[in-house]
Parts: structure tokens; C-alpha cells; sequence
């Protein structure tokens, strides 16, 4: 990291919370004071980031006891790009994997398949395969036996598909390592789709996104839409948009705003009213099913007791967890989706980064948005001194009083 924005993020989280508000554009539905203070934290992190990394555009936003906040800063593109706001559509990368897993328990909450079930009962074109014996639950915790983290170039469509995995050999026994994988988690919400009898992004559609009136969300972003899309940006600055492959959907494809996202967390933290079926969908989610060393791994989302340092969070974030096996221990039974964990995904495609925290407990959560693939270290530390800012807040501040 540059050595002056490692400066810069030093010590932050206290002093910030008395910073004046810089020149980025802020919403709040909460009240004026409590966003005065935080468009002060926001700003100070942000701002030297960008700089640092030459990001076009950032959106943030926070819930906190509650009230949601929204910070705005740059542009949707280097060349002719309008201001970011909190509706703007970046790509999310792998934060896609979250309402994979959540359509996923929905399918169990509904019978339609069991986390326990072979791969090969939901997809019979695998059946006489290494998937008779690979549960949907060791796909979606990536332990199924060593998944690449990409397909071959030469899988390109569902025929492919299925002669990879037909002709995959394990490095692993299913269940003792992790490795993450596109693949692995692609096949986790194809077998979901599968089960409901529906094609994948209908089913997410339908069942994920309506019922949390998620408006911004998208996998094909429509035609009246794209003058919010974004352009991601690659090293040179140069403008690009992830490309469609096998299992993008359900891997890596959703393209959201910060509003939406937050939406979502909200959900989590239960500040918003959902469905039974799903709130219990989303708590699934949020129970242990694996551990990795320090890290627990969710469905899609990956936790650890709370408070966590920063050096916990960018260990358990790091390039080492992605790319290489790491010993896995099964948890049996699950553990419970507790309150005191912090929950986090990261997400990114070539042009893109996001990072998503929340902690039940303090009742906080908060979306991080990029234009620019950002490194993942640094997108870490913006969000856990953002996040370490919001719990100076005091909840009955940023609570509106009551008419």
C-alpha cells in the first residue's frame, strides 16, 4: 500500500468523527448531525484512496441503528461519466455469491433440495461422476475436493460444463480442503435453479430480488438502466464491463447499486420487513459450516468473532485464502448465525471492487463500491476504519425522534 495513504488511514477512526464534511455528495435518511460526522470519516478515507489509486468513482453507504447513509464521490466514468450516486451500477464481482447462497437456502427452506444431497441428484447429467458423491453443501463452502478458481478457457457453454466436470479429478477428499471457486459455487446455485425448476436468474429474480424490492439489481442490466451502469476502469484507465461466461450469474454477474446492496444488509440486520421463508433463507446464510482457521465460512458470506482487527479481517481476505487450499474442519451441527460475528464479502471484476461489512450486533453494516479493481488489503481497511468510525456513533443519535 502507498506508504501516504497507509498515513492517512492511521488513527482515523476516532479523530474523523469530528471532521468537518469534505466536497462529497451524502444522502442520509437519518438525522443531519449524525451525518454531518460521518461524511467527515467517509470523506477523510475516501478521498485519499482514490487519489492514491486514481478510482474515477466511489459509492459507500452505512446503516446504522437503523438510518441509512449514503456518500458519493467522483465520476461513473473517466470520459463523460456523470456523478456517482448511491443508485449508480457498479459490477460486484463475487458479492454475486451472497444471493446465490441465498436462493440456494431458499430451495432448501422449501424442500425442493437438501444442503446434503449429491450434486448429481439436482443435475443427472453428472450421475456415474466424481458429484455422486459431492453434497450441494461442499460446493457452496468450496470443499468439494480442489475446483480451479476459473473454468478452462474451453468451457463455453453447459455442454462443456458438464464434460468438465465429468472428467474432474479431486486433489482432495471432499470436505477436508477449501479452495475457492468459481466453479464450485456456479454449479452450488445451478443445482438450486435446478430444483426449482426454473432458469437461474428468473428464479434470483422472483424470489431474491422482488421480494426485497432491490430495484437496482440486475444480471443483464436493461436498456433504460444503462446510462446508471458504470464503466469499470483497468490500470491504464482504460474502460471495460466484465464478460459473460460460463456460470457468471451465479458466480460473479450482478451488477447493484449502494442503495440496493444496503438494502440487503438491512435485511441481514433485520431493519427492514421481509418474508418469513426468507429471513430464515438468510440466516442459513450466516451459519458456520466451515472453519478455516481464524475465518468461519458461510454461505457466501465468511464471519469471525467480533471485534476482529484489521490484520484478522486482511489475513482472512488475503490472496493466500483465494488461491491456495487451506485445511478445512466441517462444523457439525452448523453454528448458529450469531449477532457478536462480523460478516464480510469481498467482490471484484477486472474494472470493479466491492467489499460488504455488517455486524448484527452493533447494528452497522456498510458497502463499499469502485470503479477500479482496487487491491483487496486496501478496500479492507477503507471499510474497517469506516466501520470502527460507526461505533463511536451513538445509536440514539442516529435514530430520527419520534413525531
Amino acid at each position: 500500500m502507498n506508504a501516504g495513504l497507509s498515513k492517512c488511514f492511521s488513527g482515523f477512526a476516532l479523530m474523523l468523527c469530528l471532521a468537518p464534511v469534505c466536497a462529497g455528495q451524502f444522502a442520509a435518511v437519518g438525522t443531519p448531525d449524525v451525518t454531518e460526522r460521518l461524511a467527515g470519516v467517509v470523506d477523510g478515507v475516501v478521498r485519499p484512496l482514490m487519489q492514491a489509486h486514481d478510482v474515477p468513482g466511489v459509492a459507500v453507504a452505512v446503516s446504522v441503528a437503523g438510518q441509512q447513509y449514503y456518500f458519493n464521490h467522483g465520476v461513473t466514468a473517466l470520459e463523460g461519466g456523470a456523478a456517482v450516486s448511491e443508485h449508480t451500477l457498479f459490477e460486484i464481482g463475487s458479492l454475486s455469491k451472497t444471493f446465490t447462497a441465498t436462493l440456494v437456502a431458499l430451495a432448501a427452506e422449501e424442500g425442493a433440495l437438501a444442503l446434503e444431497d449429491p450434486a448429481s441428484r439436482h443435475l443427472p447429467a453428472l450421475a456415474g461422476s466424481r458429484f455422486d458423491h459431492i453434497t450441494v453443501l461442499q460446493l457452496g463452502t468450496y470443499t468439494a475436493g480442489g475446483l480451479p478458481l476459473q473454468f478452462p478457457d474451453e468451457v463455453k457453454d453447459e455442454a462443456g460444463m458438464v464434460r468438465y466436470y465429468r472428467g474432474w479429478q479431486a486433489s482432495y477428499e471432499p470436505g477436508s480442503h477449501r479452495l475457492y471457486s468459481n466453479p464450485s459455487l456456479g454449479l452450488f446455485g445451478h443445482l438450486a435453479a435446478q430444483s426449482l425448476g426454473q432458469a437461474f436468474e428468473d428464479a434470483m429474480m422472483q424470489r431474491v430480488f422482488a421480494p426485497l424490492a432491490m430495484k437496482d439489481s440486475h444480471y443483464a442490466v436493461p436498456v433504460d438502466r444503462l446510462a446508471d451502469y458504470a464503466w469499470g476502469h483497468d490500470r491504464e484507465g482504460r474502460p471495460l464491463r466484465v464478460r459473460p461466461g460460463v456460470f457468471d450469474a451465479e458466480a460473479y454477474g450482478v451488477k447493484s447499486s449502494a442503495a440496493d446492496l444496503l438494502r440487503f444488509v438491512d435485511a441481514q440486520l433485520g431493519n427492514i420487513e421481509v418474508d418469513a421463508a426468507l429471513v430464515r433463507a438468510m440466516r442459513a446464510t450466516r451459519m458456520g459450516y466451515v472453519q478455516i482457521e481464524a475465518m468461519t465460512q458461510g454461505l457466501g458470506w465468511e464471519h469471525y468473532p467480533y471485534p476482529v482487527s484489521l490484520a484478522q479481517l486482511q489475513a482472512g481476505n488475503a490472496a493466500q485464502i483465494v488461491l491456495e487450499a487451506q485445511p478445512a474442519v466441517r462444523l457439525q451441527p452448523p453454528s448458529p448465525a450469531a449477532e457478536d460475528r462480523l460478516f464480510n464479502k469481498t467482490g471484484a471484476t477486472n474494472g470493479f471492487g466491492a467489499y460488504v461489512v455488517f455486524v448484527p450486533a452493533q447494528r452497522t453494516g456498510v458497502v463499499f463500491l469502485a470503479n477500479r479493481n482496487l487491491p483487496t488489503p486496501v478496500r479492507v481497511q477503507a471499510v474497517h476504519t469506516i466501520l470502527q468510525a460507526l461505533h463511536g456513533v451513538d445509536a440514539r443519535a442516529a435514530a430520527p425522534t419520534p413525531r
